[in-house]
Parts: C-alpha cells; structure tokens; sequence
C-alpha cells in the first residue's frame, strides 16, 4: 500500500519530484527520465509509471531553463522506442500462453491485456500509434504485437511515428502552456486531467465490449 501511495504521489507532484531528481543527478537527470519511460513502455508489468504527466512536467521545466528542450526530447523518443522494441520482442519470446502463477504471469493485468489484444484486433498496427496516448494499454501493445507474430518491420515503423507524436505532443505542450500561470497554479488539476483524456478511449473501447457482449 505504502508503494502505491507513493506511487501516487510521484504522479500528483512530479514536478516537485523532478526538480528533486535535478538537483540531486544533475546532468544525469536525463539518464533517469529515459529509464522511466523507457520501463512504462518496455517491461509489461511496469505500466503503472507516469508516462504523460512525466512528458509534460518535463516540457514545463524545460521552458523556465531545468531541462535542454531537445536533448529531453532526444532522450523521451529514444527510451520510448527502444522500450516498445524490447516489449515486442518480449511478446514475441513467450507468447500469449503465460501461466498465471508464473512470475511474469502475476503481475501482468489479464483485463487490461484484454483491452490491448481487442483494440489491436480492430485497429492493427495504427493501434500501436493510438495506444501511446492510452496509459496501461501503451504497455501491452508491443507485447500483443510481438506475440501475435506482427511483421517488425511493420511494427518498427509504427513504433517510431508513434513514439515521436507521443513524445512531441506532450513534451511540447507543457513547454509551451506549462508555465502559464492558470496552468502553474493547478497543476495536479491538469495532470489529472491529461490522465484522463488518455485514459478515456480505453474507458470507452471497454464499455462498447461490453454492451456487445
């Protein structure tokens, strides 16, 4: 319980949490920032981390000077990229036959890989692109897609156009607005809300499956 709430709390005050983490990695901040997303996206039973409210918390700090714009976005595409890589090749390694009481097995969300496979069904590779924007469903995505055998080349390039929206969008967007005063003053307020609007096609992908069943 006490890990989530942390958890929590990283989310709700990352940018509080990410002038900590300047001040104590310096120039090895970047470092860490690449780790974090490079593990939401590339290791299925971590989707949990931040991924937009990171991008964006990140872009707000660049624009007041804490971060180099462009080696932030460098840094954001890369882990992006080369996390959904390892996931694929995960997914592609062990397949959708996962025994529950493996240890991978315990951790992975069956409802939420659920969601993934039906949203890839519908949408192929463009799900890759979509699911970026989706948090919890980004993760399991290149997984589903390295299980289901999706050609990689097919899957890189949806992979990068992908990661580069992803990365752009929300990097770019708190560079620009993060530090606008209304933004600034409710700024737990706007991350929620990014979760949200991130979360909402999943939500509504979920509720259409059920009403058909």
């Amino acid at each position: 319980m006490s890990i989530i709430m942390g958890l929590i709390d990283f989310i709700l005050h990352i940018d509080e949490h990410l002038v900590e983490i300047i001040q104590k990695f310096g120039g090895w901040s970047y470092a860490v920032l690449f780790a974090i997303i490079f593990i939401e996206t590339g290791i299925v039973i971590m989707p949990f981390l931040p991924g937009d409210s990171l991008l964006f918390a990140s872009g707000a700090l660049a624009a007041i000077g804490a971060f180099n714009i462009v080696s932030l976005l460098i840094f954001f595409v890369s882990g992006a990229i080369i996390g959904d890589t390892v996931n694929y090749h995960i997914g592609k390694k062990v397949g959708m036959s996962i025994p529950e009481d493996s240890f991978i097995g315990k951790y992975i969300n069956r409802d939420r890989m659920a969601v993934a496979q039906r949203f890839f069904n519908k949408y192929g590779g463009f799900t890759i692109v979509i699911a970026r924007f989706m948090p919890f469903v980004r993760t399991f995505i290149p997984f589903v897609a390295g299980a289901s055998r999706m050609n990689y080349s097919y899957f890189l390039f949806y992979n990068v156009v992908g990661a580069f929206l992803w990365v752009f969008i929300c990097t770019l967007l708190g560079y620009f607005f993060g530090n606008i005063p209304i933004v600034k003053e409710n700024f737990t307020t706007v991350l929620l809300l990014i979760i949200f609007i991130s979360v909402l096609p999943a939500i509504i992908g979920v509720f259409r499956a059920r009403r058909k069943k």
